[in-house]
Parts: C-alpha cells; sequence; structure tokens
C-alpha cells in the first residue's frame, strides 16, 4: 500500500494542475446537482421490529390515509391570572383565531377547542389543533407567515398564545456563528503548530473543500436516499475534523521530510506513502465504525452513519490527491521561513515537548497509569444511572414558542398530555369487535397511572379500533416507561377474555421501544467493533498487548464520555454554561455515536503515534526509547490533531437542536479524554512498564497475518539510500 501510495502522491505533484480541475469539476457538478434537487422527502421515523412500529403499520393498513404525514400544529391559548378563556372576550378572541388559522391554503382543517372540549378543568387553557395538507418540509413560507400572525393577533388581545407541533419546526441544521468559531480555533491551532500561514490554511483549505463535496452530494441525493438535515450535519461534523487531521498529518510528514534535505517532489510521494498509509488505515476504521451502525437496525442511525462514512472517504481522497497536488503549487509555503533556504537540513532530532512529556512518563509509569485509569473511571460512574429517551420539546430553551406550549399543556392538563398512547385494537375475525374494544378499553383505563381514555375509532370495516391513553405523568418519566410496560404486560390475560389483541404506540412508546432496542443492541455493537479494533492492530502493529490496551483504554474513554455527558444533560451539573435549559434522558442514540464515532478517531490517534514508536523499536530502539522516538515525532502533531477535533465538535454546543448540541459535547469530551488521557498518558505508562513485551507476537501468528506497512518503513529505507540522490537532485528541479 505504502508503494502504490508513494506513486500516488508524486503523480498528484507532477499532474498537480490535472488533480486541481478534477476536483474542481467534482465539486461543481454536485454542487449543480444540489441547487436542481428537490427537498428531501419527510418519510418520517421508523425502526422495524419494535411494537410501536408495528401497530403504526396496521393502522396504516386498517386506516388508509388517516395516518399521512402532514404537518400539524397544536395551538395553546392561556387566560390572564385569574380569568378563564371560557369567558366571552377570551372565547370570541379564540374563535376568531381558530378562523383565522383555517384560513390557509395548505391548510387541512383548525379545530374549535369549544367544539372539541380541549378545554382544562379550571377553564384557564385550551388549545386548537391545524391540521395542513402538506408535510412540516413542504410549508411554504406564505402558510408559516400566516400561523405566526394569527399568533401575534391573538396575543394582541391579552392571551397568552403558543405553538408546537411539527409545523413550527424550521429545519434546524447546520451552520452559523458557533462551527465558524470551531473553525477559527482550529486556524490558530494550525498556525501555531506549523509557524507558517500557508501550512495552516492548506488543510482548512482542503477540508472545506472535502466537506462542500461531501454536503453538495448530500443535498443532491437527500429526496432520492431520504436523507435528513440531521444527516448532513453529522457529516459536516465528521467531515470537517478528519478532513483537517488527515491534511495535517501528510502535510506534518512533508515538512519533516523537506527538513531533511529532501526535495519537494520526493518529499511529498514519502509523506502520502507514509502519512497517507496510516490516513487510510485511520479512515478505514472511521468508515468501518459508521458502517456498522446499519446492524442496529435503525433506518435513521443507518443514513447518517453511511452519508457520515462517505464524508470521511471524501476527507480520505482529498488528503491522498488535492492536499499533495497543492504542495506541487506551494512547495515552499508551507515551510517555515528559517527552513526555506538552501541546504536547511535537519542534522539530528532535537527535544521537544512530546520528548519531555514522554520521560516524565518514562521515569513514573505506575502513577501516571493510575491517576488516569482512576479519573476516568470516577468520570464513568454516572454512567450506571444513565437514561435513554428521545428529547421533544421539553427539551428546547424557554425562550421556544414550542417549550411554552409544551409547558402550558402540561400546567393545564396534566404532564402526562404531552405524551399520549395510542393503543390500536385488532378484532379482526372477532364476531363482537365493539365490545371487544369497549371491554379492552375498560381494562386499560383501570390501570393505574391512567387518567382518561378517549372513545375508541372504527375503521370502515370495523375489526380495527383505535382510542388514546392519557398518563398521568411526563412522557421522559421512568413512570410512563413502567406504565406502558404493564399495559403490554395486560395483553395476555385481556386476549384470553376479549378475542382480540391489541398493541400500544404513540410517540412516546415509540421513544420508549428505540430505548429499548438501542439498549440492547449496545453490547454486543460495542463487542463487533472492539473485537474489529483488535483485529486491526493486530495486523498493523503485529504485537498481541498493544492491540488489546487500545481497546481498553477505547472503552474508559468513551465511558468516561459518556458519564460526562450524564452529569451535564441528565443531572444538570454545568448545564446553564452550555445553554442547557431542562435536563433528562439522554438521547437514545446517543450510546451508538459515541461508540461508533470514537472508535474511528482513537485508532486516529494511536496509529499515528504508535506507528512511530514501532518503527524505531523496529529500527534498533530499546522499548523506552521508542516511546520517546514516537513523541518526538508525532505528539505535536497528534496534540494539534485533537485541539481542532475538539474545537471544530464543541462548535456544535452552540446549536439550538439539542440532539446535535449532545452529540457535539459528547464528541469533544470523548476526543478530550481519549487523546490527552488515553493516548498521551496511560498508553506510554502501559508501554513503558511492558517493555519489549509490548511488541511480542508469537511466531506462529507472525507467519499468518498479512503484513501491512503503515508507516511505509520500506519507503523509508530505500529514500535513505544512496541510489534516491539523483532521483531528488531531479525532483528539486521540477
Amino acid at each position: 500500500m505504502a508503494t502504490f501510495l508513494y506513486r500516488v502522491g508524486r503523480l498528484a505533484f507532477r499532474r498537480r494542475w490535472y488533480v486541481a480541475l478534477v476536483w474542481a469539476a467534482v465539486l461543481a457538478a454536485v454542487g449543480l446537482g444540489a441547487l436542481k434537487a428537490p427537498g428531501a422527502a419527510d418519510e418520517g421515523f421508523s425502526m422495524p421490529g419494535i411494537e410501536s412500529q408495528k401497530a403504526f403499520d396496521l393502522m396504516e393498513e386498517r386506516f388508509p390515509g388517516a395516518t399521512a404525514d402532514g404537518a400539524t400544529a397544536r395551538v395553546v391559548f392561556v387566560a390572564p391570572n385569574g380569568q378563564k378563556v371560557t369567558a366571552a372576550d377570551h372565547k370570541k378572541a379564540v374563535e376568531d383565531t381558530v378562523a383565522d388559522l383555517a384560513d390557509g391554503s395548505q391548510v387541512a382543517g383548525a379545530v374549535n377547542p369549544f367544539q372539541a372540549k380541549a378545554v382544562s378543568k379550571d377553564g384557564t387553557t385550551a388549545y386548537a389543533t391545524v391540521t395542513y395538507k402538506v408535510a412540516a418540509d413542504d410549508l411554504t413560507d406564505a402558510s408559516k407567515k400566516q400561523l405566526e400572525h394569527a399568533l401575534e393577533e391573538a396575543r394582541d388581545t391579552g392571551l397568552t398564545v403558543d405553538a408546537g407541533g411539527s409545523a413550527m419546526d424550521d429545519g434546524g441544521g447546520a451552520g452559523g456563528a458557533a462551527e465558524l468559531i470551531g473553525v477559527a480555533i482550529a486556524a490558530v491551532v494550525l498556525l501555531v503548530t506549523f509557524g507558517s500561514l500557508a501550512a495552516a490554511g492548506l488543510p482548512l483549505l482542503t477540508a472545506l473543500i472535502g466537506v462542500g463535496v461531501s454536503m453538495a452530494t448530500i443535498l443532491a441525493l437527500s429526496d432520492a436516499l431520504g436523507l435528513s438535515t440531521t444527516t448532513g450535519t453529522l457529516a459536516m461534523m465528521l467531515g470537517l475534523a478528519v478532513g483537517i487531521d488527515y491534511a495535517l498529518f501528510v502535510v506534518s510528514r512533508y515538512r519533516e521530510e523537506r527538513a531533511r534535505g529532501r526535495a519537494a517532489q520526493e518529499a511529498t510521494a514519502l509523506a502520502v506513502g507514509t502519512a497517507g498509509s496510516a490516513v487510510v488505515f485511520a479512515g478505514l476504521t472511521v468508515v468501518i465504525a459508521l458502517a456498522g451502525l446499519a446492524v442496529v437496525g435503525i433506518p435513521m442511525l443507518t443514513k447518517m452513519g453511511l452519508a457520515a462514512a462517505g464524508a470521511v472517504v471524501v476527507a480520505v481522497l482529498i488528503a491522498l490527491t488535492l492536499v499533495p497536488a497543492f504542495l506541487g503549487f506551494w512547495p515552499n509555503a508551507v515551510l517555515r521561513r528559517k527552513d526555506r533556504g538552501p541546504g536547511r537540513t535537519e542534522k539530528e532530532a532535537k527535544d521537544n515537548g512530546g520528548t519531555r512529556w514522554a520521560r516524565f512518563v518514562l521515569r513514573r509509569p505506575l502513577p501516571v497509569l493510575i491517576l488516569g485509569v482512576v479519573g476516568l473511571g470516577a468520570l464513568a460512574l454516572p454512567m450506571t444511572s444513565l437514561q435513554l429517551g428521545m428529547p421533544g420539546d421539553e427539551a428546547k430553551p424557554t425562550s421556544t414558542t414550542e417549550r411554552r406550549a409544551y409547558d402550558a399543556l402540561a400546567e393545564g392538563f396534566g404532564p402526562g398530555f404531552n405524551g399520549p398512547l395510542t393503543v390500536v385494537v385488532d378484532a379482526k375475525g372477532d364476531d363482537d369487535a365493539k365490545a371487544a374494544a369497549a371491554a379492552i378499553s375498560k381494562d386499560i383505563g383501570a390501570t393505574k397511572g391512567i387518567v382518561s381514555v378517549s372513545p375508541a375509532r372504527f375503521n370502515e370495516a370495523g375489526d380495527t379500533a383505535v382510542f388514546s391513553v392519557v398518563p398521568s405523568t411526563a412522557p421522559t418519566d421512568e413512570k410512563t416507561k413502567d406504565l406502558v410496560t404493564a399495559i403490554r404486560g395486560e395483553r395476555p390475560g385481556i386476549e384470553s377474555e376479549t378475542g382480540a389483541t391489541y398493541e400500544v404506540t404513540g410517540t412516546t412508546a415509540l421513544n420508549i421501544d428505540i430505548s429499548e432496542k438501542v439498549q440492547s443492541a449496545l453490547v454486543p455493537y460495542l463487542i463487533v467493533v472492539v473485537g474489529l479494533a483488535i483485529v486491526l492492530l493486530l495486523v498493523v502493529f503485529r504485537s498481541l498487548l498493544v492491540p488489546l490496551k487500545a481497546a481498553l483504554g477505547f472503552l474508559l474513554s468513551v465511558l468516561a464520555s459518556l458519564g460526562a455527558v450524564v452529569v451535564v444533560f441528565q443531572e444538570g451539573h454545568g448545564a446553564g454554561l452550555l445553554g442547557v435549559e431542562t435536563t433528562g434522558p439522554i438521547m437514545s442514540l446517543m450510546p451508538i455515536f459515541l461508540v461508533g464515532i470514537v472508535f474511528g478517531l482513537a485508532m486516529d490517534y494511536e496509529v499515528f503515534l504508535l506507528s512511530r514508536m514501532r518503527e524505531a523499536y523496529v529500527h534498533g530502539e530499546t522499548a523506552h526509547q521508542a516511546v520517546t522516538s514516537g513523541f518526538r515525532h508525532s505528539a505535536r502533531v497528534v496534540v494539534a490533531a485533537a485541539l481542532i477535533m475538539i474545537a471544530v465538535f464543541a462548535g456544535f454546543i452552540g446549536e439550538s437542536d439539542s440532539m446535535i448540541k449532545m452529540i457535539g459535547f459528547g464528541l469533544a469530551s470523548a476526543v478530550l479524554l481519549d487523546a490527552f488521557v488515553v493516548r498521551m498518558a496511560i498508553v506510554p505508562a502501559v508501554l513503558a512498564l511492558l517493555g519489549d513485551r509490548a511488541w511480542w507476537l508469537p511466531t506462529w501468528l507472525d507467519r499468518i497475518l498479512p503484513r501491512v506497512d503503515v508507516e511505509g518503513e520500506a519507503l523509508t529505507r530505500g529514500a535513505d539510500s544512496p541510489e534516491t540522490a539523483p532521483a531528488e537532485q531531479e525532483a528539486a528541479r521540477v
């Protein structure tokens, strides 16, 4: 692989104009496709294999057209203190508002709360439901402005008016000042690391080009593949982070080779052959981990994983082709000024911060190891109280109308009103379907924790009924989860009495089922990912203990980062500093995200750090000397790469979407802990304690394992031989 990539780097350097034009053409083509592509169709959320999804599918089958995914808005009216919405003036204001809401080209209907009995018992709160003919993504600006205008008109009458529902969704998505701040911090880190504006700008430029290609491709294919805004956000997040890092590794190796006296073309080819090999391997681990999300069985998660994996592939291709092409355009600009003169060569490696830190750890390996493990273990402890769920309007800031509407409904109608359960009764084949449905409704209504049960609604065939059940507790309350379990637990007895069956669905039940499915899939997925890590590192580093140490370190960093997420987003410690106004269950998909994404990123640092140690060890240095050499060459770059990733991920904490905010914080925490605690402290401490045993591999296993030259040792030895001098002299004239 190293030899092939050496040739790729050399060709990209020599044919730099062609490479640049090809990437420009690709960017233009996908950009044009994105502009012409229609918006993504709102396919809704689905998860095969869970009861709530089966019930929803049954409703679609027995009630054709009734579950059409049209946008909805629930407008909540609250009377001033001491007054009631049923008062004549307030009632007229509500009815006038409902009439205004119904007068829209995309509106299917607006229900008068006084006719629908949608008024709280104390008469202070009422709500009107507005349904639209089209999905939320297809609502025009005119329809949204009409809704906003109606709300403002109602507020002018003295009522407190807010609205929730899918019609209020502004689409969210990536972009904003927070991400720009992350990129700005990355630029500062690159400038400090390289000491050159060109060297700092090149990774940023190529990463932005890669993100542009990835995002434009996602937009162009969004309608065909049903990709969502959140899908693109994750792809941007990872594409930007790894794009900067991969270019950083190649440019850093190029500068190192130039400092040894090599000509620009040869240095570029060697950089792509050596650091580029590590980029390919590191990118492969990220892609496999992201693509592996498909095994969880959640279509949305699968799409997010594949889209993000595609962004990583683009970042790898950019690092292997466009980066060396740009080095061909500006071969000396990326060097420090003192290294640009003729005859400037690095005679011998000098001590730096990396070597000083490595020697510190080598002198005190056991205390460093104990401190690192205990610290991460303490951070991981809160994960034992992890509660999974899917945040809704209750997780939004109180400044949003959706959150205020949620709170008003909870206060006026009870906390469970925001998360009703839907029971689907399948009485097909039953002689008296109405009696069976009535019996089921009565039994469920008698369950402890149920506030009310709506009248059953039958389909045209009369063999299927649907009714709503309002719990006494909030949608994310653990008692609601117990209630759903209890209702489902009563099913065998009720079915034997009535001869009909039923299933429980609705948003609340769906979120509960998702959480349970994710929890059950987490351990198998973790086993697959960790097992893959061990196998890959076994092949690369030809050692038994190094892969085991890497896998255990990965587990420590993931568990500790999950613990940090629980501390902030579930327990609320420091939540105000991040703009988190409401704490609650952790997003169900968060553990899977962290395991899949952090695995790949952790392997990045493992490969770039340990490959230089192994190279030094193979070339005759002692185990302790190899650790010092590895840190001398890689520590500065790994620290810079980690800081860049942390800055990029932390930028997404500024998003208003609670899910994106949580993902950004979790990934930033995971990179911080994995890079600085695990890779920079625990790894050298373990290697110091193991000594030569760290690189031991049984002879029989050494014979059967394929050889992967990640750091291009053969290329390095060849480049150091006298025969390469004429080639370098020729390259210097290019």
